[in-house]
C-alpha cells in the first residue's frame, strides 16, 4: 500500500537531491559513488521519482537504488509499473512523438522488472517531507495537485502560487520535467534539481544533481554537473533495441524531440547549463511571505 507521506524530519547536514535515473546504470552508479566522495549518507539523499524509464537496466537501476538505501519519492513510472499500467502515465499528449516513444521503452521496462521491483514501487510514498536550515520541505514528483504535471522555470507564478498553498512547506522540490532550475516567489522557493538519466538537452552529456546544505536564515542550494560513462549507457540502448531518439539523447546532450517543452525552454536547447549556487533566505514568519505575495 503506497504511503501518502513520509516525513524524514529536521535534516541535521547537508542533503543531496536528484531525479531520473531512468533505468540508466552508469548514470546511477556514478551519482552513488558522489554521494559517498561528499559524504552524504542516504538518510540524506533523495530521488524525485522515475527511477526506471528510458534506458536500458531498469531492474539492476532499481535493485542498486534500493540497496543504496536512498529516499525515493513515487514517480509516474513507479505508479504505473508498480501496479502493470498499460503505459508511463507520463502526461504526454496523445500521438506526440513522446507518446509514441514511450511506448517501446515502457514495454521494455515493464518486460524487464522482477515482481519484488514492482512491490518497492508500488509502496514508495507520493510526498516526502523533511525540515533544513530552519525551513520545511514538501519533495514531490510533478507537482502536488499532480504526479506527472510538468512544472517548468517558465511557468506562471500564480501556478506556483497554488502548488505552495497546496504542499503549506516554505519550500518544494519537484521533478518530473528533465530540467533544472530554481524560482523564488513570494519569498517561497521551488527547486527542481534536474535528472540523472538523460542530459538536460544543452548539448552536453552531463546529468545534473543539487546539494542542499543549511546555512544561518536559509538554505544554499547548488546545482553539480555530474559526468560519468554515457557512451556505456547509449551502447546497452542499441543493443537493447530500445529508440534511437533517446540513445542519441545520452550521446549528444540534446533532445531529439521536444514537444513536451514551453517556448523559453525550446529556445534554451543546445546552451550549455554550469553549475550554480544559490542562497536562500526562508521566510522569516506567515506575515512576510503574505506581504512578499502581496508585492509581487
Amino acid at each position: 500500500m503506497t504511503a501518502p507521506v513520509a516525513n524524514l524530519g529536521r535534516l541535521s547536514g547537508p542533503t543531496l537531491v536528484f531525479g531520473g535515473p531512468y533505468s540508466n546504470l552508469e548514470a546511477t552508479r556514478a551519482l552513488l559513488a558522489e554521494a559517498a566522495r561528499k559524504g552524504i549518507p542516504p538518510e540524506r539523499t533523495i530521488c524525485t521519482g522515475d527511477v526506471v524509464a528510458y534506458a536500458a537496466d531498469p531492474e539492476a537501476t532499481a535493485a542498486a537504488i534500493r540497496a543504496a538505501g536512498v529516499r525515493v519519492v513515487m514517480g509516474n513510472c513507479e505508479e504505473s509499473l508498480g501496479v502493470g499500467a498499460e503505459d508511463c502515465g507520463c502526461g504526454f499528449a496523445p500521438g506526440s512523438i513522446c507518446d509514441r516513444l514511450s511506448a517501446a521503452w515502457y514495454a521494455y521496462a515493464d518486460a524487464h522488472l522482477t515482481p519484488e521491483a514492482r512491490r518497492w514501487m508500488a509502496a514508495l510514498p507520493r510526498r516526502i517531507d523533511f525540515s533544513l536550515g530552519g525551513a520545511t520541505f514538501a519533495v514531490v514528483h510533478g507537482s502536488l495537485s499532480r504526479i506527472n504535471r510538468f512544472v517548468y522555470a517558465s511557468t506562471g507564478d500564480a501556478e506556483f502560487l497554488a502548488e505552495f498553498d497546496a504542499a503549506g512547506t516554505d519550500a518544494v522540490i519537484g521533478g518530473h520535467c528533465g530540467l533544472p532550475f530554481t524560482r523564488t516567489i513570494a519569498g517561497r522557493l521551488w527547486h527542481n534539481a534536474g535528472v540523472i538519466g538523460m542530459p538536460a538537452n544543452d548539448g552536453t552529456p552531463r546529468v545534473w544533481y543539487s546539494t542542499l546544505a543549511p546555512e544561518p536564515g536559509g538554505v544554499e542550494i547548488t546545482l553539480h554537473a555530474l559526468d560519468y560513462d554515457h557512451r556505456a549507457a547509449a551502447a546497452k540502448m542499441r543493443g537493447a533495441g530500445l529508440p534511437g531518439e533517446y540513445w542519441r539523447a545520452i550521446e549528444t546532450g540534446l533532445w531529439d524531440n521536444d514537444d513536451i517543452l514551453p517556448p523559453a525552454e525550446k529556445a534554451a536547447k543546445g546552451r550549455a547549463l554550469q553549475p550554480a549556487t544559490w542562497h536562500w533566505r526562508r521566510p522569516a514568519s506567515k506575515v512576510e511571505t503574505a506581504a512578499a505575495r502581496v508585492s509581487a
